[in-house]
């Protein structure tokens, strides 16, 4: 991969593409009464997938660009879980039936804080709300250094089958230099605990870009982490991004890797994993060949959500919790994003919705294409159009952008199937962009 595509491609801020269109354009025009409505609108018999937001950590990972809640005391916790409680109940009792559901995913901050007795009893409550079946996934974010054995046996007493560690790098000068120490025989013994109770499906975070960081720091941490077999890794690039978020400021920026370095140990772990057994997924996910990301790709069901690249094709995401995003029936909606703001509402009985956004005919097929670029690494986009009942041409044609990739040597256009060439897989963001309509107005 040549040092000027990275320049020209990777440098600019662009988004992940997790959903489209970006939260940028979501406003309060769409708000708790829209949610509501098409709360009220979902069919009884489609399944759904849930998302629960945990925004508290024990202490602040410097690099992280999530809205958490550092707290020593488990009294903010377990009041946040009483409101959370409170608006599970009140977005089921818009629902003509419960829904059934197809995937559960706590998402934090430190979604294990909660403790055992408590994990118990929101699953518990989601379980009143909704229709739960036999194969329900029901995945967990975890912090190692905080993970406890009794936690363990209450995940797997509340039906959580997959788990995901946060691990970041093992390199000592590295995880001091982002405030986060972790042995790797903390995780290890995370791991261990985890499939001793039957929580078998493993994925690790992996961050390359990080301060101190080098190309063989990154080869042994991903050495370290395979010899725990995960069943998948996620690898991300680190975004030094100190103006929006406040507490990289601490990070030293002149121990950070520039765009080559980045790109030098994004292509070492990648040929790291792959070496070890992994699939790669998409742009920063690797699986095993029996993992069901691996399994969708294969089969081209791999899907792109808000929480990543997943197996799930459920059309439905519900959030709860302060900055939870959800999509149902027309478009997206964001809760209230501070933790304050978002309790008075549910307190006072009303859905804490503070934006959203509603979908046109255009942006789906948008969304489409932009959705297999990220997942496929190409896009049949006559056949994306034809099935949306949109002309192809005013897509390729007009995209300025695809035509710098095509010239550029990114990606090949042949009977409007666009495809990324496999040496250029880490400017796919690039490639999505050239279908972002709103991307000039930032």
């Amino acid at each position: 991969m040549q040092t000027s595509f990275l320049a020209k491609y990777r440098e600019a801020r662009l988004p992940w593409y997790t959903i489209y269109p970006t939260v940028p354009e979501f406003s309060a025009a769409v708000g708790a009464e829209a949610y509501a409505e098409w709360l009220r609108d979902l069919p009884a018999d489609n399944s759904v997938s849930l998302y629960l937001h945990v925004p508290f950590c024990r202490s602040v990972c410097w690099y992280c660009g999530f809205p958490t809640t550092i707290t020593r005391q488990d009294a903010p916790i377990l009041n946040y879980l009483a409101v959370v409680r409170d608006e599970i109940r009140l977005v089921s009792e818009q629902t003509p039936q419960p829904l059934p559901v197809s995937d559960v995913h706590f998402g934090g901050g430190t979604p294990t804080l909660i403790g055992p007795a408590e994990f118990l009893a929101i699953m518990e409550c989601l379980r009143r709300r909704f229709a739960f079946r036999k194969t329900t996934a029901v995945a967990v974010e975890i912090d190692p250094r905080t993970f406890t054995a009794e936690m363990a046996e209450a995940l797997a007493a509340a039906g959580v089958n997959r788990a995901s560690l946060g691990v970041q790098s093992f390199d000592p000068i590295v995880q001091k230099a982002i405030n986060r120490v972790q042995s790797e025989a903390q995780t290890a013994a995370a791991v261990e605990m985890l499939r001793r109770h039957g929580v078998s499906r493993i994925n690790f975070d992996l961050i390359f870009g990080l301060p101190h960081q080098t190309v063989r720091s990154c080869v042994e941490t991903a050495t370290a982490a395979v010899a725990m077999r995960p069943n998948r890794l996620a690898v991300f690039g680190y975004a030094h991004i100190p103006s929006a978020i406040k507490n990289q400021c601490l990070i030293e920026e002149t121990a950070l890797p520039d765009s080559a370095g980045r790109a030098e140990q994004a292509a070492a772990v990648a040929e790291t994993l792959v070496a070890a057994g992994y699939r790669e997924i998409g742009l920063d996910h690797f699986a095993l060949p029996d993992d069901e990301l691996a399994l969708a790709q294969k089969t081209g069901r791999l899907r792109r959500n808000s929480l990543g690249y997943s197996a799930d094709t459920c059309k439905t995401l519900i959030g709860f919790g302060a900055s939870a995003i959800g999509r149902v029936g027309e478009g997206y909606v964001q809760n209230e994003v501070t933790r304050d703001c978002y309790s008075r509402h549910i307190v006072a009985g009303r859905l804490a919705t503070s934006q959203g956004y509603r979908l046109t005919d255009e942006d789906r097929v948008r969304a489409a294409i932009i959705e297999r670029l990220m997942c496929d690494l190409e896009a049949d986009v006559p056949a994306i159009c034809a099935a949306h009942e949109f002309d192809p041409i005013r897509f390729l044609d007009s995209a300025e952008r695809l035509a710098m990739l095509v010239k550029d040597g990114i990606v090949d256009i042949e009977d409007g199937i666009i495809r990324v060439r496999q040496q250029h897989r880490f400017v796919i963001r690039a490639v999505a962009a050239a279908f972002d309509a709103f991307l000039a107005n930032r």
